[in-house]
């Protein structure tokens, strides 16, 4: 049985449970007499090699980087109103885990947006900075490689749309 294979090796790819990766090789591995075609998914922040297998690469939410226009739409999203809702912290903190492991960046966008503090605002508890972060970074490194800039300088630009709209 021959999987067609969506990427090839050098591809930049969004896992969702850890953000943008590259492709750094197309594996075969037998494993207990069935063969299996694996993508190898290096995440340089994290120091991680994925295997994902190319059958079920497209169930476990694998896919290319976000067009131009998704980026653009994740920044508006930014710039819009936070909508906090007004539930109990664990149950809203599971939501944003949620849109972060998501992998969509307008879903991660909402969470950078929701749990933004400004300068002027009150201080956030340290498992909401946790998130903010979490969500920030994914946003951050997703931008840097459509861009082709540094996450730093991502981050910055994100942060400079966020401190406007607030």
């Amino acid at each position: 049985m021959s999987e067609s294979l969506d990427f090839t090796t050098g591809d930049h790819v969004v896992y969702p449970a850890h953000g943008v990766g590259q492709i750094i090789g197309i594996e075969n591995h037998s494993i207990a007499d069935i063969n299996v075609t694996l993508y190898a998914i290096q995440f340089e922040k994290e120091r991680m090699t994925l295997k994902v297998p190319v059958a079920k690469a497209k169930a476990s939410g694998l896919r290319r980087l976000s067009t131009k226009d998704r980026i653009k739409a994740a920044m508006e999203t930014l710039q819009g109103p936070s909508k906090v809702k007004r539930i109990m912290w664990s149950r809203r903190a599971q939501e944003y885990e949620a849109k972060i492991n998501s992998g969509d960046p307008v879903s991660i966008a909402e969470v950078v947006r929701d749990l933004y503090r400004g300068e002027d605002q009150s201080d956030q508890s340290y498992s909401e900075r946790q998130i903010y972060h979490a969500a920030l970074e994914r946003l951050a490194r997703e931008l840097a490689v459509v861009e082709k800039i540094d996450e730093r300088k991502a981050t910055e630009k994100l942060e400079a749309v966020l401190s406007k709209a607030a």
